[in-house]
Protein backbone atom coordinates (compact mmCIF):
# COMPACT_ATOMS: atom_id res chain seq x y z
CA UNK A 1 0.00 0.00 0.00
CA UNK A 2 1.42 3.10 -1.19
CA UNK A 3 0.69 6.01 1.74
CA UNK A 4 0.36 9.56 0.96
CA UNK A 5 1.86 10.98 4.12
CA UNK A 6 1.32 14.50 5.02
CA UNK A 7 3.99 16.59 4.08
CA UNK A 8 7.07 17.76 6.81
CA UNK A 9 6.18 21.16 6.56
CA UNK A 10 2.55 20.01 7.15
CA UNK A 11 3.38 17.91 10.45
CA UNK A 12 5.51 20.02 11.68
CA UNK A 13 3.51 23.20 11.57
CA UNK A 14 1.04 20.91 13.52
CA UNK A 15 3.14 20.06 15.95
CA UNK A 16 4.25 23.28 17.03
CA UNK A 17 0.85 24.55 16.93
CA UNK A 18 -0.51 21.83 19.19
CA UNK A 19 2.65 22.00 21.92
CA UNK A 20 2.04 26.38 21.61
CA UNK A 21 -1.45 25.73 22.36
CA UNK A 22 -1.65 23.17 24.66
CA UNK A 23 1.52 22.11 26.05
CA UNK A 24 3.35 25.26 26.71
CA UNK A 25 1.03 27.50 28.46
CA UNK A 26 0.59 24.94 31.04
CA UNK A 27 4.44 24.13 31.63
CA UNK A 28 4.96 25.25 34.98
CA UNK A 29 1.53 25.97 35.25
CA UNK A 30 -0.40 23.29 36.42
CA UNK A 31 -2.98 23.28 38.47
CA UNK A 32 -3.50 20.36 41.11
CA UNK A 33 -7.00 18.81 39.98
CA UNK A 34 -4.78 19.10 36.15
CA UNK A 35 -2.37 16.68 37.78
CA UNK A 36 -3.26 12.78 38.45
CA UNK A 37 -1.50 9.61 38.50
CA UNK A 38 -2.47 6.29 36.52
CA UNK A 39 -0.76 3.09 37.67
CA UNK A 40 1.88 4.73 40.04
CA UNK A 41 2.80 8.15 41.49
CA UNK A 42 5.90 8.48 38.77
CA UNK A 43 2.57 7.47 36.11
CA UNK A 44 1.37 10.65 35.42
CA UNK A 45 -1.21 12.28 32.68
CA UNK A 46 -1.36 15.95 32.92
CA UNK A 47 -4.43 18.01 31.28
CA UNK A 48 -1.49 19.16 28.86
CA UNK A 49 -1.31 15.33 28.10
CA UNK A 50 -5.14 14.92 27.19
CA UNK A 51 -5.48 18.35 25.47
CA UNK A 52 -3.10 18.16 23.16
CA UNK A 53 -3.89 14.42 22.72
CA UNK A 54 -7.30 15.77 21.44
CA UNK A 55 -5.98 18.04 19.03
CA UNK A 56 -3.77 16.03 17.09
CA UNK A 57 -6.00 12.91 16.87
CA UNK A 58 -8.73 14.80 15.36
CA UNK A 59 -5.69 16.29 12.90
CA UNK A 60 -3.93 13.27 11.99
CA UNK A 61 -6.80 11.61 10.96
CA UNK A 62 -7.72 14.32 8.71
CA UNK A 63 -4.76 14.75 7.37
CA UNK A 64 -4.34 10.71 6.16
CA UNK A 65 -7.86 9.63 5.48
CA UNK A 66 -8.57 5.97 6.42
CA UNK A 67 -6.02 6.11 8.98
CA UNK A 68 -6.49 5.47 12.93
CA UNK A 69 -4.54 6.99 15.82
CA UNK A 70 -3.35 5.45 19.07
CA UNK A 71 -2.69 7.68 21.49
CA UNK A 72 -1.10 7.01 25.19
CA UNK A 73 -4.10 8.28 27.11
CA UNK A 74 -6.99 6.88 24.82
CA UNK A 75 -5.08 3.51 25.01
CA UNK A 76 -5.21 3.64 28.94
CA UNK A 77 -9.22 3.75 28.58
CA UNK A 78 -9.44 1.23 25.47
CA UNK A 79 -6.44 -0.70 24.99
CA UNK A 80 -8.07 -2.93 22.58
CA UNK A 81 -7.00 0.43 20.30
CA UNK A 82 -3.31 -1.46 20.20
CA UNK A 83 -4.50 -4.43 17.77
CA UNK A 84 -5.03 -1.69 15.27
CA UNK A 85 -1.02 -2.41 14.96
CA UNK A 86 -1.58 -5.56 13.17
CA UNK A 87 -4.37 -4.67 11.12
CA UNK A 88 -4.33 -3.55 7.85
CA UNK A 89 -4.73 0.52 8.05
CA UNK A 90 -2.56 3.22 8.64
CA UNK A 91 -1.62 3.92 12.41
CA UNK A 92 -0.18 7.25 13.89
CA UNK A 93 0.87 6.29 17.82
CA UNK A 94 0.94 9.38 19.59
CA UNK A 95 3.03 10.58 22.55
CA UNK A 96 1.41 13.51 23.85
CA UNK A 97 4.05 14.69 26.27
CA UNK A 98 7.09 12.18 26.82
CA UNK A 99 8.28 12.87 29.82
CA UNK A 100 5.23 14.00 31.91
CA UNK A 101 6.69 13.48 35.26
CA UNK A 102 9.30 16.03 34.04
CA UNK A 103 6.90 18.48 32.42
CA UNK A 104 4.38 18.11 35.95
CA UNK A 105 7.53 18.68 37.91
CA UNK A 106 8.71 21.76 35.84
CA UNK A 107 11.79 20.05 34.56
CA UNK A 108 12.84 21.23 30.51
CA UNK A 109 12.95 17.87 29.31
CA UNK A 110 9.83 16.36 27.81
CA UNK A 111 8.83 15.75 23.97
CA UNK A 112 5.96 15.29 21.54
CA UNK A 113 5.96 11.80 19.64
CA UNK A 114 4.72 10.71 16.91
CA UNK A 115 4.85 7.51 14.61
CA UNK A 116 3.22 6.42 11.45
CA UNK A 117 2.91 2.53 11.08
CA UNK A 118 1.69 0.29 8.64
CA UNK A 119 1.79 -3.42 8.34
CA UNK A 120 3.74 -3.43 11.16
CA UNK A 121 6.77 -1.31 10.22
CA UNK A 122 7.02 2.30 10.90
CA UNK A 123 7.29 4.37 8.15
CA UNK A 124 7.43 7.60 9.49
CA UNK A 125 8.56 9.55 13.06
CA UNK A 126 8.67 12.70 14.36
CA UNK A 127 10.30 14.30 17.95
CA UNK A 128 9.45 17.33 18.78
CA UNK A 129 11.51 19.46 21.67
CA UNK A 130 9.10 22.18 22.26
CA UNK A 131 11.43 24.23 25.08
CA UNK A 132 14.23 24.46 21.90
CA UNK A 133 11.64 24.60 19.20
CA UNK A 134 13.22 21.47 17.57
CA UNK A 135 12.26 18.67 15.54
CA UNK A 136 13.66 15.29 14.54
CA UNK A 137 12.47 13.57 12.34
CA UNK A 138 12.62 10.48 9.52
CA UNK A 139 11.18 8.56 6.73
CA UNK A 140 11.79 4.74 6.06
CA UNK A 141 15.10 4.78 3.67
CA UNK A 142 15.14 8.63 3.97
CA UNK A 143 17.56 9.65 6.45
CA UNK A 144 17.13 11.48 9.60
CA UNK A 145 16.83 15.38 10.41
CA UNK A 146 16.58 18.20 12.46
CA UNK A 147 15.14 21.28 12.00
CA UNK A 148 15.85 23.73 14.37
CA UNK A 149 13.60 27.05 15.84
CA UNK A 150 14.84 29.06 12.75
CA UNK A 151 13.79 26.76 10.13
CA UNK A 152 17.57 25.58 9.42
CA UNK A 153 17.55 21.59 8.07
CA UNK A 154 20.48 19.36 8.70
CA UNK A 155 21.11 15.79 8.61
CA UNK A 156 21.64 13.58 11.10
CA UNK A 157 24.19 11.04 10.68
CA UNK A 158 25.77 9.05 14.09
CA UNK A 159 29.55 8.73 14.67
CA UNK A 160 30.45 6.04 17.08
CA UNK A 161 33.10 6.19 19.04
CA UNK A 162 35.42 3.04 18.83
CA UNK A 163 35.76 1.70 22.36
CA UNK A 164 33.05 1.46 25.16
CA UNK A 165 35.22 3.47 27.60
CA UNK A 166 34.73 6.53 25.46
CA UNK A 167 30.91 6.57 25.20
CA UNK A 168 27.43 7.57 27.03
CA UNK A 169 24.30 6.07 27.46
CA UNK A 170 21.30 5.58 29.06
CA UNK A 171 20.16 2.57 31.13
CA UNK A 172 17.20 1.19 33.37
CA UNK A 173 18.59 1.75 37.03
CA UNK A 174 17.99 -1.90 37.47
CA UNK A 175 20.55 -2.71 34.73
CA UNK A 176 22.94 0.28 35.48
CA UNK A 177 23.53 -0.56 38.88
CA UNK A 178 23.57 -4.89 38.15
CA UNK A 179 25.99 -3.73 35.40
CA UNK A 180 28.01 -1.16 38.09
CA UNK A 181 28.38 -4.79 40.90
CA UNK A 182 29.68 -6.79 38.00
CA UNK A 183 32.18 -4.19 37.38
CA UNK A 184 33.08 -4.29 40.95
CA UNK A 185 33.73 -7.87 40.41
CA UNK A 186 34.83 -9.37 37.13
CA UNK A 187 36.95 -7.55 34.35
CA UNK A 188 33.69 -5.05 32.74
CA UNK A 189 34.64 -2.13 31.17
CA UNK A 190 32.30 0.77 31.88
CA UNK A 191 31.37 3.20 29.54
CA UNK A 192 32.49 6.89 30.65
CA UNK A 193 28.84 8.27 31.19
CA UNK A 194 25.32 6.06 32.45
CA UNK A 195 22.27 8.71 32.53
CA UNK A 196 18.53 8.82 32.44
CA UNK A 197 16.52 11.70 31.80
CA UNK A 198 13.02 10.93 31.72
CA UNK A 199 12.04 11.22 28.33
CA UNK A 200 12.21 8.77 26.05
CA UNK A 201 12.03 10.59 22.82
CA UNK A 202 14.80 13.65 24.14
CA UNK A 203 16.85 10.59 24.61
CA UNK A 204 16.37 8.96 21.03
CA UNK A 205 17.24 12.52 19.83
CA UNK A 206 20.30 12.68 21.07
CA UNK A 207 20.67 9.40 19.95
CA UNK A 208 20.14 10.26 16.41
CA UNK A 209 22.41 13.49 16.88
CA UNK A 210 25.29 11.63 18.49
CA UNK A 211 25.15 12.93 22.29
CA UNK A 212 24.27 9.53 23.59
CA UNK A 213 26.03 6.80 22.07
CA UNK A 214 23.62 3.82 23.26
CA UNK A 215 20.54 2.96 25.22
CA UNK A 216 18.87 0.47 26.44
CA UNK A 217 14.85 0.44 27.45
CA UNK A 218 12.87 -2.83 29.04
CA UNK A 219 9.39 -1.07 28.94
CA UNK A 220 8.40 -1.53 25.43
CA UNK A 221 4.87 0.92 24.83
CA UNK A 222 4.79 1.27 21.08
CA UNK A 223 4.77 4.97 21.43
CA UNK A 224 7.64 5.71 23.25
CA UNK A 225 10.01 3.59 20.80
CA UNK A 226 8.50 3.35 17.03
CA UNK A 227 9.62 6.87 15.85
CA UNK A 228 12.90 6.95 17.75
CA UNK A 229 14.18 3.34 16.72
CA UNK A 230 13.28 4.37 12.99
CA UNK A 231 14.84 7.74 13.09
CA UNK A 232 18.09 5.86 14.89
CA UNK A 233 18.43 3.88 12.28
CA UNK A 234 17.67 6.61 9.30
CA UNK A 235 20.92 8.14 10.97
CA UNK A 236 22.65 4.90 10.65
CA UNK A 237 22.44 3.50 14.01
CA UNK A 238 21.83 0.19 15.09
CA UNK A 239 18.93 -1.34 17.41
CA UNK A 240 17.44 -4.67 18.16
CA UNK A 241 15.84 -6.76 20.96
CA UNK A 242 18.49 -8.62 23.17
CA UNK A 243 16.19 -11.57 22.89
CA UNK A 244 17.35 -13.11 19.44
CA UNK A 245 18.54 -10.94 18.86
CA UNK A 246 15.53 -9.55 16.63
CA UNK A 247 14.99 -5.97 14.98
CA UNK A 248 12.13 -4.21 16.66
CA UNK A 249 8.56 -3.71 15.49
CA UNK A 250 5.62 -1.42 16.93
CA UNK A 251 3.44 -4.51 18.78
CA UNK A 252 -0.35 -4.77 20.20
CA UNK A 253 1.62 -6.44 22.45
CA UNK A 254 3.46 -3.80 25.44
CA UNK A 255 6.53 -6.18 26.03
CA UNK A 256 9.29 -6.72 28.50
CA UNK A 257 12.02 -7.64 26.52
CA UNK A 258 15.24 -5.12 26.41
CA UNK A 259 15.97 -3.41 22.91
CA UNK A 260 19.67 -1.81 22.66
CA UNK A 261 20.28 0.60 20.77
CA UNK A 262 23.80 1.31 19.02
CA UNK A 263 26.34 2.95 17.05
CA UNK A 264 27.21 -0.12 14.92
CA UNK A 265 26.51 -3.50 14.73
CA UNK A 266 29.96 -4.21 16.36
CA UNK A 267 29.32 -1.77 19.42
CA UNK A 268 26.07 -3.66 19.75
CA UNK A 269 27.64 -6.74 20.46
CA UNK A 270 30.18 -5.54 22.50
CA UNK A 271 27.37 -3.25 24.67
CA UNK A 272 25.23 -6.12 24.54
CA UNK A 273 28.34 -8.44 25.72
CA UNK A 274 28.95 -6.15 28.66
CA UNK A 275 25.32 -5.94 29.93
CA UNK A 276 25.75 -9.94 30.67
Amino acid sequence: MMLAIPSDVVLTELIRDVAAAEILPRFRNLATHEVRAKSSPLDLVTEADIAAERLLTAALSSLLPGSRVVGEEACEAAPQTLDWLAGSDPVWLVDPVDGTVNFAHGRECFAVVIALCLGGATVAGWIYDPINARMVRARAGEGAWQEDAGGTVQRLRIAAPEQVAAMSGSLPYRLASALRTRAATHAVVLPRQISRVGSTGREYAELARGQLDFAAYTRLKPWDHAAGVLIHQEAGGYGRLRAGPTPYRPSPLIGEGTLLLAPTPDAWQRLDAMLG
